[in-house]
């Protein structure tokens, strides 16, 4: 009878209290064993984590040298929200590792801003970014760890991977929402178009709140606001709807260029003077000398929309199928020597 209860007691020892037990390996502690898919399961070298970039803090004004790794997860908890889907939040590491590292090796950026840096923490000029204390106080209590192991699982299991066209890492801009449609490149800024930014249709994005906004104004406001913008703007009356024609729009259905009174405007200038989320916007004549502006969209539609990475990650999509349907013809590689710092 003693051996019975010596072996439930075994049993039980092993069943319920080992795998909470904490294991000590080279001085490390490890938790609960996970058993991993082989996929999940690569490991990468030690000399990818080592790789460190320098960051402009823009809000304390100064340069911060952080190894690479733990710079995506303070992207990836600013840019994406943490409740989507793992697969996107996959897509959105890959895309800000390839952004940071662009940039760290001068094949993008701009001169002047932050030279001394690679890249800064304003999402208006690089990429938004976060520390682990700041993201884990906004989620609060009850969801921080959660999110921030779930962050740490998509930058971990996509450690080292960039994207690439012809052998080159890219300029893998994205936006929040583009509205139904993404951007050529050309459209949206002047310059070079790029074979991998591309306009594509992208669905889903009207499951979500950062689809759709409508604001209103009265005419007589957004005259000020236009003339203080542009003091060459001559409205005839004041019907200003009555005085503005739309030019033309982009494959991304959003407006290119529009005549107000005797001067033409750029869409992307329209969007600023009146902070617009996107330049996909459509103008009603309302009662009362008003004019409301619906838009379509949040960001400037160029690359990867992230609430449509979402929707194809909730349809059954891998990450690296979402990039590459954002990113035309590119390639999902690993670091190489000539990317490290």
């Amino acid at each position: 009878m003693k051996k019975v209860i010596t072996y439930i007691l075994l049993m039980a020892f092993i069943v319920v209290l080992v795998p909470f037990m904490v294991v000590q390996f080279n001085g490390k502690e490890v938790g609960p064993v996970q058993i991993q898919d082989k996929e999940k399961s690569n490991v990468t070298p030690k000399q990818e984590t080592a790789i460190t970039i320098n960051v402009y803090m823009h809000t304390q004004k100064k340069t911060v040298k952080m190894y690479l790794e733990d710079y995506i997860k303070g992207v990836l908890a600013a840019e994406m929200p943490a409740e989507f889907e793992i697969e996107a939040l996959k897509a959105q590491a890959v895309a800000a590792r390839t952004y940071a590292l662009g940039r760290a090796v001068k094949l993008y950026g701009s001169v002047g801003v932050h030279d001394d840096a690679d890249v800064c923490t304003d999402s208006r000029h690089c990429q938004a970014w976060k520390s682990k204390e700041q993201a884990m106080e906004n989620w609060g209590l009850l969801s921080s760890f959660k999110y921030w192991n779930k962050i740490t699982r998509a930058v971990n299991e996509t450690q080292g991977q960039v994207i690439e066209y012809n052998k080159v890492l890219i300029n893998p801009l994205f936006h929040s929402n583009s509205g139904g449609y993404t951007e050529n490149v050309e459209d949206v800024w002047d310059g070079t178009s790029e074979p991998y930014l591309r306009g594509v249709k992208s669905v889903g994005e009207d499951e979500f709140r950062e689809y759709k906004s409508v604001i209103e104004l009265l005419e007589s406001d957004m005259i000020k606001i236009l003339k203080k913008n542009n003091p060459k703007i001559q409205i005839k009356g004041n019907n200003l709807f009555a005085n503005i024609k739309i030019n033309g729009y982009s494959s991304g259905n959003r407006v290119l260029s529009m005549d107000i009174g005797n001067v033409k405007v750029k869409g992307t200038d329209f969007r600023k003077m009146f902070n617009l989320k996107s330049t996909n916007f459509k103008l009603k004549k309302l009662a009362g000398g008003k004019i409301s502006i619906t838009t379509y969209g949040y960001g400037h539609g160029v690359g990867m929309s992230q609430c449509g990475a979402n929707y194809l990650a909730q349809q059954g999509s891998h990450y690296k199928e979402i990039l590459k349907y954002y990113y035309k013809g590119v390639e999902i590689t690993r670091l190489d020597s000539s990317q490290k710092k």
